[in-house]
């Protein structure tokens, strides 16, 4: 190709007798035509797309127009709004603080992915305004699901931030038409007044009222503080204390005092000796892996903490060997438990292994756990009978256990737990219960049913267009006024007795779908169960809520708004209905002491409506995801 060549060679300058070139006059080397050139290749692009189209593919590099900049550098304005709505989900959802959208390394991020060089993230200002505007419709959304409900249970508790604000949560439990559990949060919302029980009741009216749920409201679930108790008493709704915190409590109340505090008092020493000190932990971990032993912290117990001196035991027990060479090998003051000690330690955690599997069956929301609770207590009074090979110090454990157990059950509310163990197709034959007390149960489902049929009669409308005269043959064959009741009693007894002939169904089937497969066959009894299964067995729930709020209100975040708190947990609470739920299916076992029988199976949590409907092929999904990867 010569020097002076134009669009890659397929023109050049015309040479003048003297050997220059002429500047003003190109040559085609294909055609060889003549052209003028006035510093525009435009006529000379279109000879070679008139003339040689085969060659004018190849005229070399050139500029990119403004609209194929756009196109390939720069991303759209509506890809930019879903990006900005992703980000505004991702802060609602996973907790995040709203000042990241001034993080450069997440800039750079979405720069490096969407290719667009000048792109910059919304203001906060922004994202404040949209996450405000994601609540309305998420708390639209959840209105609505609430007016599609007849009764809806309430579960709340208190909680203290890090900067010493009081919140109250609230969530919600019910059943919707398509039976299935269905659990969100209503509020978090800052206190100021003393927790008195007029004031706590007050609370849970204003947000009874403030989601027009007043009068469907059917249990209010609260720990069994004396407060809340009171708080309870004046409000119009069935108080259903905490069975969690029942059975904690019973477990602390039989531990003090009893003959297992000492070797629990140098359980806590050895775990402050190596938690407290770098080297002595490090020496613990090469311990471990010379044993061959899952590398593991000890765990300190801690009152509030449940099942917390129950984790302490099995680690001190799975790592007494290591424990062992390392107390001796320093000299310290911290000796390591006597052979007595552990035997004793191995006692305890045979008798609080069950008490553990009780509170973790009874505390999931998105399945049925108040018709497990009777069932549950009756088993761990069976573990508790005496035996014959019991220790002094076990036999009074299980005393002590046994009659304080025994006393917060019966102050609880047996008639409601009763009732929901009845509807419940696993348990309905009522084995935890005596003869006696199975007749009032029946008994009781019957009033029910009397006072739900009496509630849907329709109501005698007065005209004023005069009744026809009725003849003396119509009048005699009347009947008695208490003939319609008769039947309505007959009808409902056949109701119960249907039901009650329905064969049980295993310990592992879900009662919701088992109810509906078969709500058309009992459509009487159907509502009452709704009601009754909806309501759970304690405020774990409310627990979680309050886990949540820690992650949002920390040291760095504490000059949040009440309201923002608010706005941020219930939407994460709202947008995270696809995370993973594991829930326990409770087996009774028959000889004392038995956990075998306890039998603990995973479920999914619905990730999404799809899953709901390709169970089996969820659970492959589950298995590969996250088994085979821890």
């Amino acid at each position: 190709m010569d020097e002076g060549g134009l669009l890659g060679g397929k023109f050049l300058f015309k040479k003048l007798p003297d050997g220059l070139l002429d500047k003003t006059r190109v040559r085609c080397t294909i055609c060889k035509a003549e052209f003028k050139y006035h510093r525009s290749s435009s006529s000379l692009a279109y000879h070679l797309r008139a003339k040689h189209p085969t060659e004018s593919t190849s005229t070399g590099p050139r500029q990119s127009t403004l609209q194929e900049y756009g196109a390939c550098g720069r991303i759209t304005k509506n890809v930019r709004e879903k990006v900005t709505n992703s980000l505004v989900v991702w802060i609602a959802k996973n907790c995040r603080p709203v000042s990241i959208v001034e993080d450069d390394g997440l800039r750079e991020v979405i720069r490096a992915a969407s290719g667009d060089e000048c792109y910059n993230l919304p203001s906060r200002g922004t994202i404040v305004s949209r996450l405000h505007t994601l609540y309305g419709d998420q708390r639209a959304q959840q209105s609505s699901k609430l007016v599609q409900v007849r009764n809806v249970a309430l579960t709340g508790d208190h909680w203290t931030s890090v900067n010493n604000d009081n919140y109250l949560g609230v969530m919600a439990h019910f059943i919707d038409n398509d039976w299935t559990m269905q659990s969100f949060a209503l509020t978090v919302s800052k206190t100021e007044e003393r927790h008195y029980a007029e004031a706590c009741a007050d609370h849970f009216l204003n947000v009874a009222n403030e989601w027009k749920i007043k009068d469907k409201v059917t249990t209010l679930g609260t720990d069994s503080a004396r407060n809340m108790v009171a708080a309870a008493r004046l409000l119009p709704f069935e108080h259903m204390p905490c069975m969690a915190h029942i059975l904690q409590r019973t477990v602390t109340v039989s531990l003090n005092d009893s003959a297992f505090e000492r070797a629990l008092a140098k359980c806590r020493k050895i775990v402050g000796h190596f938690k407290h000190s770098p080297a002595n932990a490090q020496e613990l971990k090469a311990q471990q892996a010379a044993h061959g032993h899952q590398t593991e912290p000890l765990v300190q117990d801690v009152p509030t903490r449940w099942n917390s001196t129950l984790e302490m035991i099995k680690r001190i027990q799975r790592n007494k060997f290591g424990l062992t060479t390392i107390l001796t090998q320093q000299n310290s003051k911290v000796t390591m438990l006597t052979d007595q000690e552990l035997d004793r330690l191995q006692k305890l955690e045979e008798l609080l292994e069950p008490c553990r599997y009780v509170t973790e069956l009874l505390g999931g929301e998105r399945y049925v756990s108040c018709s497990m609770v009777l069932p549950a207590l009756c088993h761990l009074f069976r573990i508790m009978e005496p035996s014959d090979d019991d220790p002094v110090y076990v036999l009074r454990f299980k005393k002590i256990f046994t009659t304080d157990l025994a006393q917060r059950r019966d102050s609880s509310n047996l008639t409601w737990l009763k009732i929901a163990t009845a509807l419940d197709p696993r348990f309905k034959d009522l084995k935890c219960l005596s003869k006696d007390e199975r007749r009032e149960v029946w008994a009781s489902v019957h009033d029910l049913l009397m006072s739900e049929t009496d509630a849907h009669q329709p109501s005698a409308q007065t005209t004023e267009e005069p009744s026809p005269k009725k003849s003396k043959m119509s009048i005699c064959l009347l009947g008695s006024p208490d003939s319609d009741t008769e039947e309505e009693e007959d009808a409902i007894d056949c109701c119960l007795n249907l039901y009650k002939a329905e064969p049980k169904i295993d310990i592992g089937e879900c009662p919701l779908q088992w109810w509906l497969k078969r709500e058309g066959a009992h459509a009487r009894l159907a509502p009452i169960a709704r009601k009754y299964l909806s309501t759970p067995a304690t405020t774990v729930p409310c627990e979680r809520l309050f886990s949540l709020s820690g992650h949002i209100i920390q040291k760095k975040r504490a000059s949040l708004s009440s309201d923002n708190v608010n706005r941020i947990v219930c939407l994460s609470n709202w947008l995270s209905s696809a995370i993973l739920d594991t829930t326990f299916v409770f087996s009774i076992g028959r000889g004392p002491c038995d956990t075998s029988n306890l039998l603990v199976m995973s479920q999914e949590k619905q990730w999404c409506a799809w899953f709901q409907h390709n169970f089996i092929l969820s659970r492959v999904i589950y298995k590969l995801l996250f088994v085979h990867s821890h």
